[in-house]
């Protein structure tokens, strides 16, 4: 082997080296990671002696969050917390009694049905049960 193949070898194999290290940050950043989602149906979103009437709160349900709103007559309803326009985080307004996304202005009822802003579709519902002190929020 002669000293310019040597060379040549050493070069080209630098030249891989450098373009591996450009490129694999750059692939990296674009394929976004796989978030696993949780396989629990259902979280303990709060204690009954949490919420009052006409009242909300934000709870984690899975990688997502989620709210719970105790209605002016008492009842328990919970949606995602996530917006439908561009992926918020959504809460609840007294004093209007609706749910209301700060980024754009979007409302929310009290069904999850948006009634006015950009949000193209409802909240997702969950289902709210009692048991005990705790408030057991579910899917479908």
């Amino acid at each position: 082997m002669t000293r310019r193949n040597v060379l040549n070898y050493l070069l080209g194999t630098t030249a891989l080296a450098t373009l591996a290290a450009i490129l694999y940050p750059i692939i990296k950043f674009m394929i976004p990671p796989r978030i696993v989602e949780s396989s629990a149906s259902s979280v303990v979103a709060a204690k009954v002696s949490e919420l009052k009437p006409n009242s909300g709160k934000i709870f984690r349900f899975g990688s997502r969050p989620g709210i719970l709103i105790q209605t002016p007559a008492g009842e328990y309803r919970a949606f995602s917390a996530v917006c439908t326009h561009l992926d918020c985080t959504v809460q609840y307004r007294p004093d209007e009694k609706l749910i209301w996304c700060a980024c754009h202005n979007g409302r929310y009822d009290l069904t999850g049905k948006n009634i006015s802003g950009p949000p193209p579709r409802p909240l997702e519902a969950f289902s709210a049960n009692v048991r005990g002190d705790e408030i057991l929020v579910s899917r479908g």
